[in-house]
């Protein structure tokens, strides 16, 4: 047996002790095990620029909940943490930390520039790998990677050659998302969209020959300066005969061809499409159709170039301004149409999205995707729940080819060469020296980085020693599950799978648990601008991590949002203090606890067999929703046992045996300490360090709860008749005690229980426990009793009949209904007046009327209860 416990359940004083006694046991760090299956889990890695959120936390709560658990039953298990390089985050830090030097990025230069990452690095970039420790997370730190470490990078150059020789890596124009601010592309994934309030400018395109104009329907008229072609529908009968001529771009003076194109819908607009191939992805493959020109007229920062005449040098949108005021100067401007439509938006800092024609790094999606489709199609990655497969097979069958360059200095760069003599393009697995083509030594690398997600799509391979055949890659590939919130199914999941099939042979990960999010109270969704986030560093230093950690969860489904609260997390608190109280009650009780026998006594009572049978069908319960992921509905009954079954009515139940001494006591302590011990085991993955703490206290074998033997459903503990006939008992004792509560009478005040039942035998055998925990200082028990007047309680097994004069002081009782018949009978009497005022019904609106119908209704339905308790005192 260990110490005692603290009078108070203060978490302070020991959450900090405990993970350090557990990182000092080594129990985090698993040593492969041929003996046992593997479980593990890759830890979705945080930014290096990231403080912990309640996102991270809910995260990191499912995770190790899922560890603790497979852990306990005995699995090999593997929870590997990290970190994630974060370029544009971290990139715009350090810049931003540069800048209040008077520096600039190019102005130091790359290297400079990167010795300054790595540096910001070293000093933030373990931040939130400090606070995921208070949380109570159990992952194994001496495996700790980082995406741009010495293994990660090469397996992300590995991967990358391997790919480009296979022709699946290429360099191309092709139409990027270009984010003015971060001044880099970034990949269809990292796009947000939102609707926003917009406009259609309908523009007159004067056909060349004068026989009329065009009437061009457009979002953003600043592109037309881009404009080379016009494209209809080939069956449309009211263009098709212009197929093959062209028309005048206003503004410019550009000649555009006509053509005929099924991509343009007859029945959208005015049927009249403007094609500007350097600025939209669809107009771009048009343009390739068609043999279009492609002009780009626009700068990185998203002002006009050169190749926009006298609007060079202006922002997009003022060139907007000045473009629509010229083209109504002009006479072109036929007319301007509200129109609601989806704008894209940067993912990492908000700004509105460029589609921009741009020489990148692709990779070709299609053959990568279509295994990966077939590998949750067949049943090799199952999503929990399931209906999150539909968005993974919407995006992944209608997928484009992905941008993985980046025009970042932080991350990994691109691994091309570019020969300065002859144009020869090398990519390598090692730095070339010499050009293989023309024997040059004027080489030099790509500039450019590679996107973030193509270094962490590698994760859970490259984490476990990939390419190289590690004893840990071979043992712990593919992991068991991932766990992850469904707003990164698109950047995240769907790119492991495919990279995972593509490069390991198989899925990386037989399950993907999803998440929701966290929202406030109110239901909204968290952010700086509502002023509504919750740090949850503050929540633990006031309440305890297992409190936080235990509201994340209780009660929550896979898949679902769930609200957050500080009222929720008073209430885990409460409960912790419950436990605390239960195990300090049964310390207090165990005057020769060394010496107690560990497992359960021959001779069980009715009430040990009642909690047992309870206890074992908690067991089975918890393992199967822990199973399949139901980690909401698990919590909430270990909750309801503990609080309700165990520390409300067996703790009271067991109360007058621990009184009685001799065996009697000691059978009740070993019932109390096996019950107890085994809730505290599955409680323990929700909530490790008080369990641990309690453990600890308690008679136990071996070091740590956190490595003890999972609960197994035992059918030697069921004991169901006796469980139905013990509910009965209970059952009555808790309708006589709502009786007395419905009418005040304090637990001091004691009255006599008639019980009408047809099966007397099971009351008589409950007796004593109906007369300790009913207030009753007699039971009488027969089939029938006359005692007109007398309170009733009901059961589906009993009538309980109560003699009023026990239970109350009649002639005071009849004092106080009266007056409080008449003040009913005061507010009945001022409505009715009210709402018979034909002038108060005349004007006061309809919602107002309804709400005082409303309150006359209550209270005559309130006349009539106290009217029926005054005719029950007779």
């Amino acid at each position: 047996m260990g110490k005692d416990l603290d009078k108070t359940y203060d978490p302070h004083s020991f959450e900090d002790r405990l993970y350090a006694f557990w990182q000092e046991k080594g129990y985090f760090s698993p040593v492969v095990d041929h003996d046992k299956k593997p479980y593990s889990i890759m830890m979705p890695p945080p930014n290096i620029t990231g403080q912990l959120h309640l996102g991270h936390a809910l995260d990191n709560t499912l995770q190790d909940i899922l560890i603790r658990f497979k852990r306990m039953q005995g699995y090999c298990t593997l929870w590997l943490p990290g970190t994630d390089h974060a370029s544009i985050a971290t990139e715009a830090k350090v810049v931003e930390a540069m800048a209040k030097e008077g520096l600039t990025k190019e102005g130091v230069g790359r290297e400079e520039f990167l010795r300054r990452t790595w540096q910001w690095k070293e000093t933030y970039g373990s931040r939130i790998n400090a606070q995921i420790k208070r949380l109570g997370s159990s992952c194994d730190w001496s495996r700790e990677r980082f995406t741009m470490d010495e293994g990660c990078s090469r397996a992300v150059r590995e991967v990358f050659v391997n790919l480009y020789e296979k022709g699946l890596i290429y360099q191309g124009e092709r139409i990027i998302n270009w984010c003015p601010h971060c001044k880099t592309s970034i990949s269809d994934a990292e796009v947000e969209f939102e609707e926003q309030a917009g406009h259609f400018w309908h523009i007159k395109y004067p056909l060349t020959d004068g026989s009329g104009y065009l009437e061009v329907a457009t979002t953003r008229p600043e592109t037309m300066l881009g404009d080379t072609g016009i494209a209809v529908n080939p069956n449309d009968e009211r263009y098709k005969h212009l197929i093959g001529k062209t028309a005048i771009l206003p503004l410019v003076g550009r000649e555009l061809p006509i053509v005929g194109d099924e991509y343009v819908e007859m029945d959208f607009g005015t049927g009249v499409v403007k094609m500007t191939p350097a600025h939209d992805p669809n107009d771009f493959e048009v343009g390739l159709r068609h043999n279009l020109e492609v002009i780009n007229v626009m700068n990185e920062d998203a002002t006009i170039n050169e190749k926009g005449g006298k609007y060079a040098g202006l922002d997009r949108y003022e060139a907007r301004k000045q473009i629509v005021a010229d083209l109504e100067e002009q006479g072109y401007l036929i007319k301007i149409e509200d129109y609601n439509h989806n704008v894209g938006s940067c993912y990492r800092c908000g700004t509105t999205i460029e589609p921009m024609i741009s020489k990148q790094w692709f990779v070709k999606m299609k053959p990568l995707a279509e295994p990966a489709i077939e590998a949750v199609r067949s049943g090799k990655t199952n999503f929990v729940p399931e209906r999150f497969d539909k968005i993974y097979y919407n995006w992944m069958e209608n997928i484009r080819d992905w941008c993985i360059s980046r025009q970042l200095w932080w991350g990994h760069r691109i691994p091309a060469w570019y020969c300065e003599d002859c144009g020869e393009v090398i990519v390598s697995k090692e730095d070339p020296t010499v050009c293989p083509k023309c024997g040059s030594t004027h080489l030099h690398q790509d500039e450019d980085t590679l996107d973030t997600w193509f270094s962490s799509a590698l994760w859970p391979f490259s984490t476990l020693g990939w390419p190289d055949k590690t004893e840990d890659l071979e043992y712990f590939y593919p992991t068991s599950t991932l766990v992850t919130g469904y707003d990164i199914i698109f950047f995240w999941v769907a790119r492991m799978i495919f990279s995972g099939i593509e490069h390991m042979g198989e899925t990386p990960f037989e399950n993907v648990f999803i998440h929701g999010i966290v929202r406030d109270a109110q239901g909204r969704k968290m952010s700086k601008s509502l002023g509504n986030g919750v740090d949850p560093l503050e929540i633990i230093d006031r309440y305890g991590a297992d409190s936080l950690r235990f509201t994340l969860v209780n009660g929550i489904s896979p898949g679902s949002d769930m609200r957050f609260s500080e009222e929720k997390v008073t209430s885990s608190r409460n409960f912790a203090n419950k436990l605390w109280n239960a195990a300090r009650f049964i310390l207090m009780n165990l005057p020769d606890a060394d010496s107690l026998e560990l497992s359960l006594p021959s001779e069980l009572t009715a009430e040990d067999k009642w909690v047992l049978t309870k206890y074992d069908r908690l067991v089975q319960e918890t393992t199967d929703a822990l199973e399949r992921f139901d980690v909401g509905v698990a919590a909430g009954k270990i909750y309801d046992f503990i609080w309700d079954i165990y520390c409300d009515w067996y703790i009271e139940l067991a109360k007058s045996r621990l009184q009685a001494g001799g065996e009697t006591a000691d059978n009740a302590r070993r019932v109390l300490v096996y019950v107890m011990t085994g809730v505290l085991q599955m409680l323990h993955p929700f909530m490790p360090f008080i369990t641990e703490e309690i453990w600890q206290a308690l008679p136990h074998e071996g070091e740590s709860i956190m490595v003890s033997k999972w609960p197994e459903s035992n059918p030697a503990l069921r004991f169901d008749a006796e469980e139905a006939d013990f509910e009965k008992v209970m059952n009555l004792i808790r309708a006589v005690r709502n009786v007395r509560a419905e009418m005040n009478v304090p637990p001091s005040r004691k009255a006599k229980l008639f019980i009408e039942t047809k099966v007397p035998e099971i009351f008589r055998a409950g007796q004593a426990f109906i007369e300790r925990l009913a207030f009753a200082p007699e039971v009488e028990i027969g089939e029938s009793f006359d005692l007109p007047g007398a309170a009733q309680a009901i059961t589906a097994d009993a009538r309980i009949l109560i003699p009023m004069d026990e239970l109350i002081d009649r002639e005071k009782e009849l004092a106080r209904l009266e007056k409080e018949k008449a003040a009913c009978q005061k507010d009945i009497d001022f409505l009715s007046g009210k709402l018979s005022n034909a002038g108060f019904v005349a004007k006061a609106p309809e919602k107002v009327i309804a709400m005082e119908r409303e309150k006359l209704a209550k209270a005559e339905e309130k006349l009539t209860r106290i009217e029926e308790s005054i005719r029950n005192l007779g």
